[in-house]
């Protein structure tokens, strides 16, 4: 098959593009390069745009055409929950007309099987514990869920009229690296974010700790980005199939981790005996969100098979890896 990647030159993209190269499938990538960069697709034929703009879907569909792609894994958009609350309407304009124009390409072609990156931001304050995926109600509470949940709204209206066929996957935190090369290339998750804080000689930052959980901080179900990217394989070969009972997958491991016990295992694996301050509760941020996996585990056969050690052990490899990030543990203990 050739697959077209929206979005395949971030993180969790690039992630995906590797996986599919190594599942012996052609990709062809789609983005506008404003975290990612190209040298991160292992030579996939790459067509720079934005997916939002006037006449996007028009010109995708021209791009699937031309590139006779079969399917589509669409990543490209905006994901700061935080960012989505201060500028709401350009959230919408992008996520939205992105999907929109996705959406547009594939009826203007053959490609007839869409995997979507959704999110647990879907869910909102869910009334569980552990998430199921047909929880009721399903009220987001920021811009970029309710902007996720929208596009699988979106998708799921275009199955019957145009022939798609359509999953979405929706992610709690993902974090770690595969190879290190592919390291996240924006300071926009946890981890890479306390790790940036260490570099700088700042004590890293956890906002809010008076959540009513046991330890006072946000509590997330962590999967490391390449069994995220294993789900996106096999979410492919689910749509093969002519009998699909479901088009909506939590992808996790079903633990919850606090951001204190991350903090903790980040001092554990650097071995830098860094002090975090507390700051203030981020807008938009749930105090509880695992998810229920078992949905993924019985129809498509797919487990998470690393744990929060795994996850943060391979960030920072991959950090320590990258020149521009390195951090001299002897130098950084001396200077502390």
């Amino acid at each position: 098959m050739t697959i077209l990647v929206t979005g395949g030159c971030g993180y969790i993209g690039a992630h995906v593009v590797h996986a599919l190269h190594k599942a012996g499938q052609r990709v062809v990538v789609v983005d506008d390069l404003s975290y990612g960069k190209p040298t991160r697709i292992e030579g996939s034929r790459l067509y720079g745009m934005d997916i939002a703009a006037t006449g996007a879907g028009e010109r995708l569909g021209e791009i699937m055409t031309a590139e006779d792609v079969d399917a589509v894994i669409h990543f490209a958009a905006r994901k700061q929950v935080g960012e989505s609350v201060a500028k709401p309407l350009w959230y919408y304009q992008q996520n939205l007309n992105g999907m929109l124009n996705v959406l547009t390409g594939m009826t203007k072609s053959h490609a007839k099987k869409l995997v979507f990156s959704s999110s647990a931001a879907t869910y909102g304050v869910p009334p569980v514990d552990v998430v199921p995926e047909d929880v009721v109600p399903m009220v987001p509470i920021n811009p970029y869920g309710q902007t996720k949940l929208f596009g699988e709204w979106m998708a799921r209206a275009c199955e019957e009229p145009f022939g798609i066929r359509f999953c979405a996957l929706r992610y709690f935190n993902v974090a770690g690296c595969g190879p290190v090369e592919l390291e996240d290339p924006a300071i926009l998750n946890l981890i890479p974010m306390l790790f940036d804080r260490l570099k700088q000689g700042k004590a890293p930052a956890i906002f809010g700790d008076d959540y009513p959980t046991p330890d006072g901080t946000c509590v997330r179900d962590y999967i490391h980005v390449s069994d995220l990217a294993d789900a996106h394989i096999a979410a492919l070969h689910y749509l093969d199939r002519d009998e699909r009972k479901y088009d909506a997958f939590n992808v996790g491991t079903g633990e919850g981790t606090s951001v204190r016990q991350i903090v903790d295992e980040v001092k554990k694996v650097t071995g830098l005996p860094f002090r975090e301050a507390v700051m203030a509760r981020r807008a938009g941020d749930p105090p509880h969100l695992i998810g229920s996996p078992k949905r993924i585990n019985e129809e498509m056969g797919w487990h998470a098979k690393y744990g929060v050690e795994d996850i943060v052990r391979s960030a920072w490899d991959a950090w320590q890896a990258n020149p521009d990030h390195h951090i001299d543990v002897a130098n950084w203990k001396q200077n502390a």
